[in-house]
């Protein structure tokens, strides 16, 4: 009995290995195709032999052609790219971590005290007047002040988690803080003259396209330090899925899996709403897709995936929400929730056809 057992799940892992790796495969195809769509079709058609000679380092036969792909859509194709891999990752290790399969990468409000940080700058920057008030209403300025808000709701989460033990309280005291600190974006925006409060809509559009190449750096660094942690939690977080109970009796430390999902999720979420806006759908729609696809909640199985998965459907979006071949451009959180309304939806059944008796 006990090796028909094993004998069925080594068959269940190799099945495992080769659906992972023709879901690998296909994504790269579709990511890469994705990437050419970004960087050859939009109000300008550039042929793809052209796009090709300039990421090569050659000259293009026109030469506006190669200020318009290295300088705009290039570093908006890789943010696109960062984004899809921090904010489905961010959501994976949410859901996991909380065990709800409809828990996002802003589930902790991390994202609302970005966008607080945000619409103090953008409401009341202007008030300290001179050039100080003119940095702070820049660009850097809205950059540093996402950030700080970002880290100062992570810091309030940090420590009422430090002192609570439930995953179901520290997901609905997250709540509560997002709702707290867009209750404050409202009233600070009631207040403020028109002007200020279409700046800051335009900034809860989302958009790839404001980071340049010196941004790029910085938020590619932080992606990166993230996903060093996400990768580093992903076997804890396995181990959490068998429940707390069963994690603890395995010599697990839950307190320092919830710290470290938290930091890891922190950084990628707070870096990414910094430089692009507060991205939404992506982090929810893009884990359901993944485990569909490969039929696991196997985070060493799903990360690969979710990243490549999120970062194809961050280029198909952007491309999309430019609207080809027109000078038309759509609110990228717009395109996003049609995208991802569907997964969402379907989650949504799926989990009520479960729980139902």
């Amino acid at each position: 009995m006990r090796l028909a057992l094993l004998k069925s799940f080594l068959g269940y892992l190799q099945s495992l290995k080769s659906r992972a790796a023709i879901a690998r495969l296909g994504l790269v195809g579709l990511c890469g195709l994705a990437l050419w769509l970004e960087l050859s079709v939009g109000s300008v058609r550039i042929p793809f032999q052209e796009v090709l000679a300039i990421l090569l380092g050659g000259e293009p036969s026109t030469a506006t052609w190669k200020t318009i792909v290295l300088t705009f859509r290039l570093p908006k194709a890789l943010t696109a790219i960062a984004t899809g891999i921090a904010l489905p990752v961010a959501g994976l290790q949410m859901q996991t971590l909380f065990g709800n399969p409809l828990a996002g990468p802003f589930v902790l409000g991390i994202g609302s005290g970005a966008s607080l940080g945000v619409a103090i700058v953008v409401t009341l920057g202007t008030s300290f007047g001179g050039l100080f008030g003119g940095a702070l209403t820049g660009s850097w300025g809205r950059v540093g002040a996402a950030s700080l808000g970002a880290a100062a709701v992570f810091v309030l989460v940090a420590l009422v988690a430090q002192r609570i033990r439930s995953r179901e309280t520290l997901l609905l005291l997250g709540l509560m803080f997002g709702y707290a600190t867009n209750a404050i974006v409202t009233i600070l925006l009631h207040f403020s003259n028109p002007d200020r409060v279409q700046s800051f809509l335009i900034w809860t559009f989302g958009s790839f396209g404001g980071v340049t190449w010196d941004r790029l750096g910085i938020l590619a660094a932080a992606v990166a330090i993230g996903l060093a942690v996400a990768i580093a939690m992903a076997n804890p977080l396995n181990v959490l899925l068998l429940g707390e109970s069963a994690a603890r009796s395995l010599g697990l430390s839950v307190r320092a899996v919830f710290a470290g999902t938290l930091v890891g999720s922190a950084l990628l979420v707070g870096s990414v709403t910094a430089f692009c806006g507060p991205i939404a759908f992506l982090g929810i729609a893009v884990p359901h897709l993944s485990r569909s696809l490969l039929q696991t909640a196997d985070l060493r199985a799903l990360l690969p995936v979710v990243m490549l998965l999120g970062a194809t459907l961050a280029l198909f979006a952007d491309w999309l929400a430019q609207v080809p071949s027109f000078s038309v451009v759509l609110p990228l959180n717009s395109v996003m929730a049609i995208l991802g309304t569907p997964v969402v939806v379907r989650a949504i059944l799926q989990r009520s056809r479960t729980v139902s008796p």
